[in-house]
């Protein structure tokens, strides 16, 4: 595997291993806010700054991140159980954010609809991580 461009960016082997050290079951207090297990928009009443960023995910090779989304059957994309295959959107799209106080981890990114943009989070959970 080649080297990312720079340190704001993540191989996805670096967003598993941020996945895999932060251990604790629960958000803390300062990050409780933000904590949504499946895709949800980021919260209106809070403006971030309990978060910081880590970098954005960089999969060598792929200049276009494809639209392309993994769905196993019988699971909802926005579901607290889908999986985080992050090879595919959105999660190809997503930067990593962390909590100051605690460390936990989040994913964001920005969906731009036709009429609309939304900013979502979701919690980075090292059991939901598939290789596919």
């Amino acid at each position: 595997m080649s080297t990312p461009p720079d340190p704001a960016r993540l191989s996805p082997d670096a967003v598993t291993a941020l996945a895999q050290a932060h251990t604790s079951p629960a958000p803390c207090p300062t990050c409780r806010p933000y904590a949504s297990p499946g895709w949800e928009s980021f919260p209106a009443s809070q403006d971030g700054a309990a978060l910081q960023p880590l970098g954005a995910l960089w999969l060598p090779g792929d200049d276009e991140p494809t639209l392309e989304e993994h769905r196993p059957t019988g699971v909802d994309a926005w579901s607290a159980e889908a999986p985080i295959s992050l090879a595919y959107h959105p999660y190809n799209r997503c930067e990593v954010w962390a909590c100051k106080a605690c460390g936990f981890p989040f994913l964001r990114y920005t969906e731009y609809g036709g009429y609309y943009i939304d900013m979502r989070i979701r919690e980075l959970r090292a059991r939901l991580i598939v290789k596919t």
